[in-house]
């Protein structure tokens, strides 16, 4: 039944996926829900929550039971003092206490009544587990990052593809009409093999990017969780100018929060190291019950015993163990103070290189656009002058390499700009 509902859920995956186009928020959520990094780092959160109720359990009751069956071979004897059964001072006699067959069970019943670093060790978990959900949204942060660079990365492989395919269907016009000249003795071959070393050079240029983009929806299947057999398809987005920026006020910066989480611990490790100072304080009760057998005189008996009490534990001198932990908590505690300087510095300045790209990378391919325009107007005209036999295939090929490099030069652009607003984001912590 299991294989079964996994084979229809698999199977109803696929439709959907052949069937529906998706966009960039959607491959986003898909990562977010069957991304392995991503669900381990959610894992981690609940291994830490785990931890936690483990440790909650050194504050209940603590109830333990012991039995012992125990038969002495040979009773261990006592000296003991011979005025003791009356003979004469000075002598000793040796004696035997007990019997061979011995069952002991003993039910024992403790709780920690007073035991400060039970306090901290919860306090410590509380606040690792605030260190652990940073670290989740960093690793998600990372996901994204790769599985939007994917997404924008197919984007522009399918446009390129758009433009090879295009001019090789130009292209093939162009033989063909060479080729009916060249029978008619209008032109000679060398013109004709020309074009077609050109056809041939794009056939490579769309065979490179046709396995380049199956390697990349491969890795955007694995990104997202998506069956490996199953066909994709992206929505397009036209390779727009439209920024993926947010305000940066309302964004935080992920490594801050982290090592100001680990401040918090660090002044929280303190604590607990001035509250082992403190004695521990602990109950416990215990009931025995002890069945003593001497088979060849028939002998049975049960003995009881029952007690309570208080027991307190305080480490008076531990060897100057508690101030070299002081020494370290206050050296890593400076440590920290120095790595939050330094990496706000340096994410500030990230943030306004970041910022500066951008807007470097818009304007690029804004004046991009307008080359490819240029090249394809130019590209027009030689294509019209070669038609009517003014010029030869040599500044035909030349429009077409220059089309080419204006194409080549829009792609690359937009997936620099791209690039650097997902590196934006992600210094904010914001790729959503």
């Amino acid at each position: 039944m299991k294989q079964l509902l996994s084979i229809l859920f698999s199977t109803a995956v696929g439709f959907v996926f052949s069937q529906q186009a998706l966009d960039l928020q959607t491959c986003l959520k898909m990562a977010d829900s069957a991304n392995l990094s991503i669900r381990n780092a959610a894992l981690d959160r609940s291994i830490n929550t785990a931890q936690r109720s483990v440790y909650l359990a050194a504050r209940y009751p603590q109830l333990n039971f012991n039995a012992d069956y125990k038969y002495n071979a040979i009773i261990q004897g006592q000296v003991v003092p011979g005025e003791f059964f009356g003979g004469p001072a000075g002598t000793f006699s040796t004696v035997q206490f007990g019997v061979p067959f011995n069952l002991s069970n003993t039910l024992q019943l403790s709780q920690i009544l007073f035991n400060p670093q039970v306090n901290y060790g919860l306090n410590a978990l509380k606040i690792n587990n605030d260190v652990v959900a940073i670290q989740e949204r960093m690793v998600t942060q990372e996901i994204r990052q790769q599985v939007a660079s994917t997404f924008f990365n197919l984007q522009a492989l399918s446009k390129q593809l758009v433009f090879v395919q295009s001019n090789m269907a130009n292209m093939d016009k162009l033989i063909r009409n060479m080729d009916a000249m060249v029978k008619e003795g209008l032109t000679i071959q060398t013109e004709s093999d020309r074009l077609m070393i050109n056809k041939l050079s794009l056939k490579n240029s769309e065979s490179s990017l046709l396995a380049t983009k199956s390697q990349l929806e491969e890795y955007l299947k694995i990104l997202t969780g998506m069956p490996v057999d199953q066909p994709i398809q992206l929505q397009t987005d036209g390779l727009v100018e439209q920024s993926l920026l947010v305000d940066q006020t309302t964004g935080t910066y992920p490594e801050i929060a982290l090592i100001e989480t680990q401040q918090r611990l660090n002044q929280e490790e303190r604590k607990g190291t001035n509250m082992s100072y403190l004695p521990n304080l602990s109950f416990y009760a215990a009931y025995n019950y002890n069945y003593n057998m001497k088979p060849e005189d028939d002998f049975r008996v049960g003995i009881e015993g029952a007690f309570v009490g208080l027991r307190l534990d305080w480490n008076l001198f531990d060897g100057m163990e508690k101030v070299n932990k002081q020494r370290m908590n206050k050296f890593n505690a400076e440590k920290l103070s120095n790595q939050r300087l330094l990496t706000e510095q340096q994410l500030i300045m990230q943030t306004k290189n970041a910022t500066r790209n951008i807007s470097v990378q818009t304007s690029a391919l804004e004046v991009s656009k307008e080359q490819l325009k240029l090249a394809e107007r130019v590209f027009n005209q030689t294509e019209a002058k070669f038609k009517e036999g003014v010029i030869g295939s040599t500044d035909l090929i030349l429009a077409e390499n220059g089309l080419q490099e204006a194409q080549t030069n829009v792609v690359s652009t937009y997936i620099k700009l791209r690039q650097a607003e997902l590196e934006y984001l992600k210094i904010l912590g914001e790729i959503r």
